[in-house]
């Protein structure tokens, strides 16, 4: 059972950040391996949706359900398709600095012993590759806003404070 835990001290805000992680109508967009999203139902507390995820000619289909505390914090459940089970957590903290820290882990196992033994082998990998779409669509969409905000309240290029990602 692939599980995984871990903070990453983000120069976004913890609003920004939940409506990244909580837009997942867009996964598609970034997120490698999402083939397809479909959200069957969106409140402002619940979500209900299907992602398609491929890779290397396999695709399968599941189905989660995503509790939203607006910029606080998310927990997905799993509902259906090939896995046993799945439970993932996001969390979003004020850094004290103006920025974000994203507490996040992941949980899950397969019902199939093959998937099982095959997520192992290159479960870290795809986690990372993950993470960083996840890092990498926040620059795009809010870079321009931090460092705007960093330069005003004196953080910008030249300054001695770094809001450099972090892993814990």
């Amino acid at each position: 059972m692939p599980r995984h835990s871990e903070t990453r001290q983000l120069p976004y805000m913890p609003e920004q950040m939940f409506d990244l992680v909580a837009d997942v109508a867009r996964y598609g967009e970034f997120l490698p391996w999402i083939a397809a999203v479909r959200v069957r139902e969106n409140s402002a507390t619940e979500m209900v949706a299907d992602l398609v995820v491929g890779f290397k000619g396999i695709s399968e289909r599941f189905t989660s359900k995503v509790t939203k505390e607006r910029a606080i914090s998310i927990h997905v459940d799993y509902i259906d398709g090939p896995l046993r089970h799945l439970t993932n957590d996001w969390a979003f903290r004020p850094d004290g600095q103006g920025g974000t820290l994203v507490d996040f882990t992941v949980d899950f196992a397969f019902k199939s012993r093959l998937f099982e033994m095959l997520a192992g082998q290159v479960f870290d990998r795809a986690l990372r590759k993950m993470i960083g779409a996840f890092e990498t669509r926040a620059a795009e969409l809010y870079a321009a806003g931090a460092a705007k905000a960093s330069s005003l309240s004196g953080n910008g290029p030249g300054s001695n404070n770094s809001s450099a990602h972090s892993a814990a």
